[in-house]
């Protein structure tokens, strides 16, 4: 049954930037699945069970996991954390993390570069020398060399970006150097002594209780249309087709899903070529404590048997990511493990059981985990986006979707990586212009 309704104005998807939008602009927010929050949700399973919880149970006996793996709250002003706490309390921490060479059974601590001495001084020596030059390139595997010189390029950059881009990093353009800083002062003064936390994130906050206390508490201020993925946009008729048949003319459109989505679903046609970017498979396991787990947040890889390029633990964040009754005697971790593809890579069922197997059989040799209790993928088809060289598409693709009222925001819909507290901001942004 089709229906055709008045022309309005509309947000389509209720992640951090949609529910943002409806908030400040008061418009109908319409989501495709049956719960706000996107990849940012989080979710709970009991032990030894499948069934996914959108709340924790009365008696907390379950572990939580979060649909991309763990999304910690970095930068952001003060005002958008201030909004965040108002709506569930927020705690702050400071970074935990390191590059694990599991060869050697070592950890560098992030960055690597400022971490020298871990590495031994002949390495140290020779990086340092190496880091003395100008960054520059026009691909990610170039500035990379450029920047920190061949020896950690071979000893980390390299192999690390080979997995976490799934190959690409050799032909797209550099971004996110902020990421891991270039400082040859802190990398001589980490070569001989401590050298102080830097980065992006070196703290974040999380809600004391769950992100998904956040997003649910943010939709109730919206009007959120549920189960209304979108099938088709007529941007020439302005009209948009829902999948379950309900047909609505718009006027204007604020739109958070990502950008190549948005261009397909309204059918238009750009000479350049788009931009490309990795899926990702976030594994979440909850399971018994291994005698070798360690007390990082989460930590980079290079060369696993299973192709994953970054383990993290929601637990060593906070132990309310495991049931009530492991919170105290430290027996139990939540765990999320990510492996990045590229697009049109998806792995089939039997493809996924496999690769769990292996990435439980590796975290086992490891001595992290133990018996496993949960173990529970997750498909994030666009989870990191990236640029050709000297690309011109994202800001084409935005400009012919405006032509037509279609005004992308948030951080996939605008191709550019950002946290949740940046995220928010726009999202209030955006909302604040469409105020109806």
């Amino acid at each position: 049954m089709t229906l055709k309704k008045r022309r309005q104005s509309l947000i389509l998807g209720a992640g951090m930037t949609g529910l943002a939008a409806g908030i400040a602009s008061g418009l109908p927010v319409f989501e495709g699945t049956n719960a706000p929050g996107g990849i940012c949700a989080s979710y709970y399973i009991r032990p030894g069970e499948k069934e996914r919880l959108p709340n924790s149970p009365e008696d907390h006996e379950a572990y939580r996991f979060e649909n991309g793996g763990g999304h910690w709250i970095f930068g952001g002003e003060p005002i958008i954390l201030n909004f965040i706490n108002s709506q569930t309390p927020i705690k702050r921490h400071i970074r935990r993390s390191a590059v694990y060479f599991q060869d050697r059974d070592l950890y560098v601590p992030y960055p690597i570069q400022n971490h020298l001495r871990f590495l031994g001084p002949e390495i140290a020596a020779k990086a340092l020398g190496e880091m003395a030059q100008q960054p520059g390139g026009s691909t990610m595997k170039e500035w990379q060399k450029e920047s920190f010189g061949a020896t950690l390029c071979e000893l980390f950059f390299f192999p690390f970006h080979e997995l976490y881009t799934a190959g690409l990093y050799d032909r797209i353009a550099p971004q996110d150097g902020y990421k891991s800083p270039v400082d040859l002062k802190l990398a001589i003064r980490g070569a001989l002594d401590a050298s102080p936390p830097v980065g992006y994130n070196a703290s974040f906050v999380y809600p004391e209780e769950d992100l998904n206390l956040l997003a649910q508490r943010m939709a109730r201020r919206c009007q959120v249309n549920y189960n209304m993925p979108v099938k088709h946009i007529d941007a020439h008729e302005k009209e948009i087709l829902f999948a379950d048949g309900t047909l609505l003319p718009y006027d204007q459109i604020l739109c958070t899903l990502p950008l190549n989505s948005t261009i397909t679903l309204s059918d238009l046609r750009l000479e350049p070529d788009a931009n490309p970017h990795t899926s990702v498979l976030v594994l979440n396991i909850g399971a018994v404590r291994g005698e070798k787990c360690p007390s990082h947040h989460w930590l980079y890889n290079t060369k696993t048997r299973p192709g994953f390029h970054r383990v993290g633990f929601y637990s060593n964040v906070d132990a309310s990511f495991l049931p009530l009754s492991a919170r105290k005697d430290d027996t139990r971790v939540s765990i999320y493990v990510e492996k990045a593809y590229e697009a049109g890579e998806k792995p089939t069922g039997k493809n996924i059981n496999q690769y769990a197997a292996a990435v439980v059989k590796e975290l086992q040799d490891w001595e992290y985990i133990g018996d496993v209790e949960v173990i529970d993928p997750t498909w994030i088809e666009v989870a990191y986006t990236w640029n050709w060289p000297r690309s011109v598409w994202t800001n084409h693709a935005m400009e012919a979707l405006e032509n037509y009222g279609i005004y992308q925001v948030g951080r996939y819909a605008r191709w550019s990586f950002q946290g949740i507290a940046d995220s928010i901001r726009d999202g209030f942004f955006a909302g604040a212009s469409f105020c109806v």
